[in-house]
Formats: structure tokens, C-alpha cells, sequence
């Protein structure tokens, strides 16, 4: 018997040498005596510090689901940071490779503390481990204070996305609470005092009933009855395709049109001499040579630049060099050639183009900087190119400047007029709104039906992640603006569709499942 047990002590100690290697930097020898569950078998100052370890695992995890769910935006952050620093690079990949790596690593760390508590061994962290578990603690709470400031609306995402992975982040919370009753319950069992067993078990069992309950407030308007999910929403091109071909060129319109795109949108700034063009930025730095052609020019608002000189820079070999996506897939040869040599593109050839091909056009209008010729007649500009240069029938025309509304419905009754912002049913149908071009993250399937009861419909931007266009898709937007047309084009039904008899099925099963096993963890 005394040989069995020390050979059952010996075997078992390279696990924890090992554990306590890891986490601790004592490889050699470790703690031989194991303390009992139940007591304490730590230092204060371990003890003090594990709370923080465990508030990093928290804030890293925060972090990294939100910077993961804002995947969507992640062109816009690295475009923000583009005009701040000069240069681009793909700041929001970097960003979120080392959310993983710091969740890892603090994820890491925890672990081995819970392995070696139910091993009963004493806990020492490394002043290494503890260095980065403060920086860790520091970095996930510093971003998330930058993007909450900078970019609080990135909490609307995240929001959204509880919509569509709640049920999912239910089953993974209820699975941890599983894992963790074994250690719970070997330490509350064994504890000596009735007040130790209700500080381990009481917030063990609290959380525990908050996750049994917490579905009876999720809503998600993908969880429907069979045959009640409408049609798919519309795709419309956000400056084209810009993940296949440089933005706001006649390469990037075509892409669209060839991979299914039901519209086209774009944005027009009029040239020094009256010529509207195609152009997002206020210079022309970030999607042309100007750097190369005229060097001293870089900083100067686009619209003061006549089209002759506009005609003069390329406006595709940025995007092969800059690759502004970070999904982006290989081009063939021939798309590089193509992108190689496109240039900036006029909105009398954009039109003619979205008519030839029957496809809707939406665009924001930039007025023209003070002292520019069109600074009071860009509207008037405008539509003299749409009516009389174009050719374009005016029912594809979706009208979103709201200046001069009155006038341009006076002069073109045939656009259709779209409005930038929500607002009473009767405001909108007073001033002829048949359509509203909202943020994503301003969607509600409950504002949506309302217009929708009016009959104006609903356009949602910009949306390129499958599981924000399966939501949008569910709450009934008919239309969504995407710098992914070629993606979702492909989807045939959203994605974590099911009934409500299904989720119910789900969560009910996940709850007694895990309760009979809890049980049971505790009975033995």
C-alpha cells in the first residue's frame, strides 16, 4: 500500500512540475504536499493577484470579440488612420492578431492557475506572468476606451451581433460552468466552514441561474416561423466592387455588374471646370499617382483640379501596392493589367453605364469648396448631367441630397427620393421619400416594417460580413449597400436561421443537460 501510494505521488509529479513550470518558472522542484480543497493554499499577495488575472481574461476577451465583430468596418478604421498618419496599412489586422495573441496568452495562464488550485498546490506566478498580465489588463482596457471614444458606435455592432450569437455564447457559457463544477464542488464539499462553502458555491450558483434564464430576453429576428423570412435584400456596389478593383473606377463598376450587383453607388465631386467625377476623398492622395505626378499638389481639395489634369493621373496602381483589404484574394494577370491602367472616372460614363445595364445609382453629392465656380450651382451642375449628358432613366436614379429636395423633384420627378436619416412616416411621405439609406447600425426590424407599411423601403450600409447581411436580411431591408457583392451574392438563406421551436428545443436541452451533469458532479 505505502509502495503504491508513492508511486502514485511520484508518477503524478512531473504534471505538476510541469503546471508549475509553465506557470511559476520552477521546473525543478515544486511543491510536494498537497493542501486539501477547501483550504487555502496561497499567499495573500497570490491571492490579491488573481483577481487581476482573471479581470485581464475578461477585458481581453471583450476586446477581442468586439475588434472580431467589427471586422466589418475594419476598411474605415485603417482609412481613419490613413488620413492621421499619411500612410495606409492594414492597422485593424494587426489590431486583431494581437487581441488573440494577449487573449491567449492571459487564457493560458488561467487555465494553469485552475489546474494547479484542483491539483491543491500552492500558486506563485512568475514576476514575467505578472508584467504581462498587467500589460495585458492595460492594453485591453486602453483600446477599449480609444475605439469607445473614437468609435462608439462599434458598440451598435456588437449589439447586433448578440442577435445572431447569443444562443451560441449561451451553449459556450453553459459548457465553462460545467468544466468549473468539478473544482467548485471538490473545494466547497471539503471546506470546513459553512461560510467558505456559501463564498465558493453562492456566485457559482447565482451565474449558473442567470445563464438558465437569460434566454427568456434574447430576441433575434432569426429566429422565425418556417415561411415568414422575406426576400433577399438588393446588392448595391459601394463604390463598386473595391475588394476586386480599385474603388470608384470603371473596373470596379463592371466587377459589380458581373458578379450580380443589383445597383451602383458612388461618390461625385465636380471638377474646377464643371466636370463631375467619381472621387470618395477630399485629395487625391490615397487613390491616385498624384504623388508622382504633381508632388506640391497632394494636400489640395480634388474639386479644384480641372478634368484635363484629372485625366492625367492613374487611379488603379495604388491598389495594387496599398491591397486595402485584407480579405482580398489574388488578381489574375489580366485584372492586374486591367487595375494597372485605370483612371479617374467621369458620372456622365458611370451613368451611361448603370443604364445600359439597367442598375440603380445612389451617390453622395459633395458641394464644392468655397471659391470654386460651382460652389452655389453643383446641384443645379449635377443634374444637368443626368438629365441631358447621361441619358440615364430617371426611375434608376435614387435622389439622396437633401438640399434643394423641392427643386430637384420639380425638375426630375422620376428620381426616386431617398433620405439619409429616420423620421415620422408622415415628414417622409410628405416630401415623397420612397426609400431610406440608413448605417447599419441603426438597424430595427420594428422601424423597418413600420416604413416598410408605407411603402418606403429601407437601404442598410455598409454591409460586408455574412452574418450582418443574414441580420439585415431577417429584420427585412431591402436593399444593402456592400463592398462584398461577390461574398453574399452567394448566400442562398441566412445564416443561423431557425425556428423558434428549434432554439427553444436548444436551449431547453442545454440546460438539462447541464444540470444533470452538475448534478451529478456534485453528488460524487
Amino acid at each position: 500500500v505505502v509502495r503504491r501510494h508513492l508511486l502514485q505521488r511520484y508518477e503524478h509529479q512531473p504534471f505538476i512540475s510541469c503546471l508549475a513550470g509553465f506557470y511559476s518558472c520552477r521546473w525543478k522542484r515544486y511543491q510536494r504536499r498537497r493542501t486539501e480543497p477547501g483550504k487555502c493554499c496561497c499567499k495573500t499577495r497570490e491571492c490579491l493577484f488573481f483577481p487581476l488575472l482573471v479581470g485581464a481574461f475578461c477585458f481581453s476577451l471583450v476586446f477581442l470579440y468586439m475588434w472580431g465583430e467589427a471586422k466589418n468596418d475594419y476598411n474605415n478604421f485603417d482609412w481613419y488612420n490613413y488620413g492621421n498618419l499619411g500612410f495606409w496599412f492594414l492597422w485593424s489586422l494587426v489590431l486583431l492578431i494581437v487581441a488573440a495573441i494577449l487573449f491567449t496568452y492571459i487564457t493560458l495562464l488561467l487555465v494553469l492557475a485552475m489546474c494547479l488550485l484542483a491539483e491543491g498546490q500552492q500558486l506563485y506566478l512568475h514576476w514575467s506572468h505578472k508584467i504581462g498580465t498587467f500589460l495585458v489588463l492595460g492594453f485591453s482596457i486602453t483600446a477599449l476606451f480609444i475605439l469607445s471614444v473614437l468609435w462608439g458606435d462599434q458598440w451598435k455592432t456588437v449589439l447586433l451581433s448578440f442577435q445572431v450569437t447569443a444562443p451560441y455564447l449561451h451553449m459556450g457559457a453553459i459548457t465553462i460552468m460545467v468544466l468549473l463544477s468539478w473544482p467548485v464542488a471538490l473545494h466547497a464539499i471539503r471546506a470546513d466552514k459553512k461560510v467558505v462553502q456559501v463564498i465558493i458555491v453562492g456566485p457559482y450558483l447565482a451565474i449558473l441561474l442567470f445563464l438558465f434564464l437569460i434566454p427568456l430576453g434574447m430576441y433575434s429576428p432569426c429566429i422565425r416561423e418556417m415561411g415568414t423570412l422575406g426576400p433577399k435584400p438588393a446588392l448595391i456596389g459601394h463604390r463598386g466592387a473595391p475588394m476586386l478593383a480599385p474603388e470608384n473606377t470603371e473596373m470596379s463598376f463592371q466587377k459589380t455588374i458581373e458578379h450580380g450587383g443589383d445597383g451602383l453607388e458612388t461618390d461625385v465631386t465636380i471638377s474646377y471646370d464643371g466636370v463631375p467625377f467619381l472621387m470618395h476623398d477630399s485629395t487625391l492622395r490615397r487613390t491616385t499617382n498624384i504623388k508622382e505626378v504633381y508632388p506640391n499638389d497632394t494636400a489640395q481639395n480634388a474639386a479644384l483640379f480641372s478634368w484635363d489634369t484629372l485625366q492625367e493621373l492613374n487611379a488603379g496602381t495604388w491598389f495594387l501596392k496599398d491591397k486595402p483589404f485584407s480579405c482580398m484574394g489574388s488578381l489574375s494577370r489580366a485584372d492586374q493589367n486591367q487595375a494597372m491602367n485605370q483612371s479617374i472616372y467621369k458620372l456622365s460614363n458611370f451613368l451611361r453605364l448603370a443604364d445600359s445595364q439597367n442598375k440603380l445609382v445612389i451617390f453622395d453629392l459633395y458641394r464644392p469648396p468655397e471659391k470654386h465656380p460651382y460652389r452655389n450651382s453643383w446641384i443645379n451642375r449635377t443634374l444637368e448631367v443626368i438629365l441631358n449628358e447621361s441619358g440615364i432613366r430617371p426611375q434608376l436614379v435614387l435622389w439622396l441630397e437633401n438640399d434643394m429636395r423641392s427643386f430637384v423633384q420639380s425638375v426630375a420627378p422620376g428620381f426616386q427620393q431617398t433620405m439619409g436619416s429616420k423620421a415620422p412616416v408622415e415628414d417622409l411621405l410628405m416630401d415623397n421619400i420612397v426609400k431610406l439609406n440608413l448605417a447599419y447600425t441603426e438597424m430595427s426590424s420594428e422601424d423597418i416594417r413600420k416604413y416598410a407599411e408605407a411603402n418606403i423601403t429601407t437601404n442598410l450600409y455598409v454591409v460586408n460580413e455574412p452574418w450582418l447581411f443574414s441580420l439585415a436580411w431577417c429584420s427585412g431591408a431591402h436593399s444593402v449597400t456592400t463592398n462584398a457583392v461577390h461574398t453574399l451574392k452567394n448566400l442562398s438563406q441566412p445564416l443561423f436561421l431557425m425556428t423558434p421551436q428549434q432554439y427553444n428545443m436548444m436551449w431547453i436541452l442545454t440546460d438539462l443537460t447541464s444540470v444533470l451533469l452538475i448534478s451529478l458532479i456534485f453528488a460524487l
